[in-house]
């Protein structure tokens, strides 16, 4: 998967996830105009576009309108994404990147107690 898409493409794919990954494009329009994107139809049906070639979305025609339909969850989209960020940054060590976010404060002492207990559920 080329997970490489950009901040902008991210927030449609965000919107379409949350909406049973399809939706029509004056639904996508509607939902970014409520986050506060003022963008215009043809910037909205660029990024559609560019996320069909690269295999996020497909389209389903419906009568002349089009449906964007995900091709990959959120979930897979997320741990996909984490698995190259891990890889590159890091080489591929999850412990350094813990302790990354342990020695700049970015995780709390209750989230490492839920990701123990969440572990610990895990190996059962």
């Amino acid at each position: 998967m080329n997970s490489q898409i950009s901040d902008s493409e991210l927030e449609i794919m965000k919107i379409i996830w949350v909406h049973d990954s399809k939706m029509m494009l004056a639904e996508i329009v509607e939902e970014l105009h409520k986050k506060g994107f003022e963008w215009k139809n043809n910037t909205i049906l660029t990024f559609l576009s560019r996320l069909t070639e690269k295999k996020f979305l497909k389209i389903k025609k419906k009568g002349r309108k089009n449906e964007y339909i995900a091709l990959l969850t959120e979930q897979d989209y997320l741990g996909e994404t984490t698995k190259e960020f891990v890889g590159k940054v890091y080489e591929g060590e999850v412990k350094d990147l813990i302790a990354t976010l342990v020695q700049n404060d970015l995780i709390s002492s209750k989230e490492i107690d839920e990701l123990k207990d969440y572990w610990e559920n895990k190996k059962k």
